[in-house]
């Protein structure tokens, strides 16, 4: 079984902000599946099949802080090695609109990634989805920002390529993903 985790922070007051393009892949995702998530490991939850995998499909509603709590939770329910867990979250260091794919790693500044690293270990696959480095260097506003309206047009098509490069993590496996997604733009 694999894991895939989206990360954003729950509320109003938070969608459609660059911080939540994790979020946005997972929508994307329960839309193509005809999937609707319900409460569980302190966020909303599906259990279905992607690629023909069974797969869980995992938005923590814990704050981006502590996203970590949740997918622990999730992970020991389902006995998931963390190598089996795929982390969607936007990524300063990627221009908007790319979609990355990468085993391992730091958490590069990003309190998601830092909470989840620290309650699982590095070793999992992340889909980085490009939201661009703020033009000031004022970071939290802008990761916590929406996105214009020129750059709609970009962050609509993140969720669904994010949404594709999900699907081939599941489908072909992480190194034959990374091949294609990392590649293709």
């Amino acid at each position: 079984m694999k894991l895939v985790v989206g990360l954003g922070n729950p509320g109003m007051k938070y969608v459609g902000t660059r911080h939540n393009a994790g979020f946005q892949v997972l929508f994307n995702l329960l839309e193509r599946l005809g999937e609707v998530p319900k409460e569980k490991f302190k966020g909303t939850f599906v259990k279905c099949r992607v690629g023909g995998e069974v797969t869980g499909l995992l938005m923590p509603q814990t704050y981006m802080n502590r996203s970590g709590e949740s997918v622990r939770l999730a992970l020991d329910f389902f006995d998931v090695s963390p190598e089996d867990v795929i982390v969607v979250h936007d990524e300063l260091d990627l221009p908007l609109g790319r979609v990355k794919v990468k085993r391992g790693g730091g958490h590069g500044g990003h309190n998601g990634l830092r909470s989840i690293t620290s309650h699982l270990g590095a070793d999992y696959i992340r889909v980085r989805c490009g939201i661009g480095r703020p033009p000031n260097g004022n970071v939290t506003g802008f990761v916590l920002g929406r996105f214009s309206s020129e750059e709609r047009e970009w962050s609509d098509s993140l969720g669904s390529d994010g949404a594709d490069a999900v699907e081939a993590i599941v489908r072909n496996g992480v190194q034959a993903a990374m091949n294609v997604i990392n590649s293709a733009q």
